[in-house]
């Protein structure tokens, strides 16, 4: 009897699993297969962030040494940024809601094979220009597109790059055109993880301040399109560009042709990680040969990234990962920066200090070293100077003047 019954249970059980196969497509999760998704997906939000953090103090020292003026995300702008991207999201709920999404899909797939291309490209050029044989000479070109000619011509277009790179575009471009034909999960991670790194190593946060108000606005942005409607999962499951990990949970059962997908956002790993980047640049900024906030934050991401999981897993219902990230990656390094009396020094530290500076100090500072003028005498002639007299002014004030503005600068 005991016979009977456990083999009508297994037939029982094998119909509902072929049942369920039948109807969505998908073989369900063994719990190895979820073990192995979820371990590789969190390995690929590591991977970016770490290299990238690297990557972002490199591109730092470069604008520094270039002079180039980089751009940077103001404490407005960082406030303003989840209602931008709010209404971005409901924007694009809205079209899959009201025009088929393989029309739309169709416009972002072209839109994001152009980008991803570049992206791979900027982070692979290094290694395949490493690779290329030496037969093929690594020859210079400079493209240059202008507008306009004489003292009104503009550069539209001034871009550097050699036959070593026109080898990566080649290769990266393959990668493009399978992501295009086939929409194939190691196509999307390949462009994904070149964005997330790119992400990390681009984007700036200036200051530890703007960075609390970014991860405290996204914070909310998160749990609301999350737990609050069914937005944020719906563009999620419809948006068919590489703007997430991805990685099948019957890898075991069905290889590379694997249709199971658990998922993760870029965002999830790109705003923790340029705020982890920047703790990095502020570690190397205090010269004591450590890392200690970087790598704090960057184990504490990890562990925000396991709670994910490990509570989408209990529950069986996707979870706004930043609702478990942003705690993390705030909570660690203000309350260890508080215990090691570093709290003031992270909260006053700065990428680019002379940007927090108004145009009134370069006024004044032209002003008191720059040469007289008459036109600030119009309204008082009688105090007009004529510059062929000498300066009554003493040497020592304006070398007094000078070290005090570049004072204030350094401080």
């Amino acid at each position: 009897m005991a016979d009977v019954v456990q083999d009508v249970v297994a037939n029982l059980t094998e119909n509902i699993t072929n049942s369920s196969a039948n109807e969505t497509g998908k073989i369900p999760a063994t719990p190895e297969g979820m073990a192995v998704a979820y371990s590789s997906l969190i390995i690929m939000a590591l991977l970016p962030i770490f290299f990238g953090s690297f990557r972002s103090v490199k591109h730092h020292k470069e604008q520094a040494e270039s002079g180039e003026q980089p751009e940077t995300m103001s404490h407005k702008d960082a406030a303003m940024f989840p209602l931008i991207a709010s209404a971005a999201l409901f924007g694009l709920y809205i079209f899959f809601k009201l025009f088929s999404k393989e029309y739309i899909n169709l416009l972002l797939t072209g839109y994001f094979f152009f980008l991803g291309i570049f992206a791979l490209c900027h982070l692979m050029s290094p290694l395949i220009s490493s690779l290329v044989p030496a037969a093929i000479p690594n020859v210079p070109f400079h493209l240059r597109f202008t507008k306009g000619s004489g003292e009104e011509q503009e550069y539209l277009v001034d871009y550097n790059f050699t036959s070593h790179d026109l080898v990566c575009l080649a290769c990266c471009s393959v990668i493009g055109a399978w992501y295009i034909v086939k929409k194939h999960w190691i196509a999307n991670n390949l462009f994904g993880i070149a964005f997330a790194i790119n992400g990390v190593e681009l984007l700036h946060l200036n200051k530890v301040v703007t960075g609390c108000i970014l991860l405290c606005g996204l914070f909310v942005y998160d749990i609301f399109w999350v737990f609050g409607t069914n937005v944020m999962v719906t563009v999620a499951k419809s948006f068919e560009a590489p703007i997430k990990l991805v990685f099948p949970q019957d890898l075991l059962e069905r290889g590379v042709a694997a249709n199971n997908f658990a998922m993760l956002g870029l965002g999830d790993i790109v705003v923790p990680g340029i705020f982890i980047a920047l703790l990095l640049r502020f570690d190397l900024s205090l010269n004591r040969n450590s890392k200690f906030y970087f790598y704090a934050t960057f184990i504490a991401y990890f562990l925000g990234l396991v709670a994910t999981i490990f509570v989408m897993h209990m529950f069986k219902h996707a979870q706004p990962a930043l609702l478990y990230l942003v705690p993390a990656c705030l909570g660690t390094p203000l309350s260890l920066a508080l215990i090691k009396g570093d709290i003031a020094a992270m909260f006053q530290y700065a990428d680019h200090p002379d940007e927090e500076y108004d145009d009134s100090d370069d006024l004044n500072e032209n002003v008191v070293l720059g040469e007289p003028d008459d036109s600030m005498y119009e309204d008082h002639p009688e105090k007009k100077i004529d510059s062929k007299e000498p300066s009554t002014t003493p040497a020592t004030t304006t070398t007094s003047t000078k070290a005090a503005i570049k004072a204030k600068k350094d401080k």
